[in-house]
């Protein structure tokens, strides 16, 4: 099915898995792919979210405060700079030699030694969801899965975390399905 995706709609599922790395969570939901929509700010669904008023900063603190409990304990940055450990500078200097986000995955070594952010399975949901995107792709008579179709798969879903945070915002799922496919409609396949 992931041959489908476009370029979009892949990103959007790997910025999923690093929200997900990023909250700390076991699993990959509904919510973690309405985050990697959402940070895109040039896609389609980041545009139209941000009309209703729905940001990646606002999702994002919607997740957080909807999900207590299944994020580790963060580290007290006060207490470290009480006896002149910096976080932020730390970060600045790891990131630099690593790469951004390096501090944020899980590593894992690989089959061939390297290492890497490991894999969060998916919840039932967000499979769920991604299944439905590639029926809405076809329903709208298109090839490839693009990020609205995503945003289609996860309202059609219904139940994860995800259409709680597009309803928490006052965003009505019935005219947001209504914008996303006319756009999609007008922007060809």
């Amino acid at each position: 099915m992931f041959e489908r995706f476009h370029q979009e709609s892949r990103q959007a599922v790997s910025l999923a898995q690093e929200n997900a790395r990023r909250l700390r969570h076991d699993h990959c939901g509904t919510e973690h792919l309405l985050l990697g929509l959402l940070d895109q700010r040039s896609c389609l669904v980041s545009r139209v979210l941000g009309r209703h008023g729905l940001d990646y900063e606002r999702a994002y603190q919607a997740v957080v405060r909807l999900t207590p409990g299944r994020r580790a304990p963060a580290l007290d940055a006060e207490a470290l700079e009480s006896i002149g450990i910096d976080l932020s500078a730390i970060r600045e200097r790891v990131e630099a030699a690593f790469g951004p986000g390096s501090l944020d995955r899980d590593p894992v070594t690989t089959r061939n030694g390297r290492r890497s952010g490991r894999h969060i399975p998916f919840s039932p949901g967000a499979k769920k969801a991604l299944e439905l995107s590639l029926r809405e792709t076809l329903a709208l008579k298109q090839k490839g899965i693009r990020d609205g179709h995503l945003l289609l798969g996860i309202l059609r879903e219904g139940r994860g975390l995800a259409s709680r945070v597009i309803a928490d915002a006052g965003i009505d799922a019935g005219s947001l399905r209504g914008e996303i496919t006319v756009e999609l409609s007008s922007g060809g396949p």
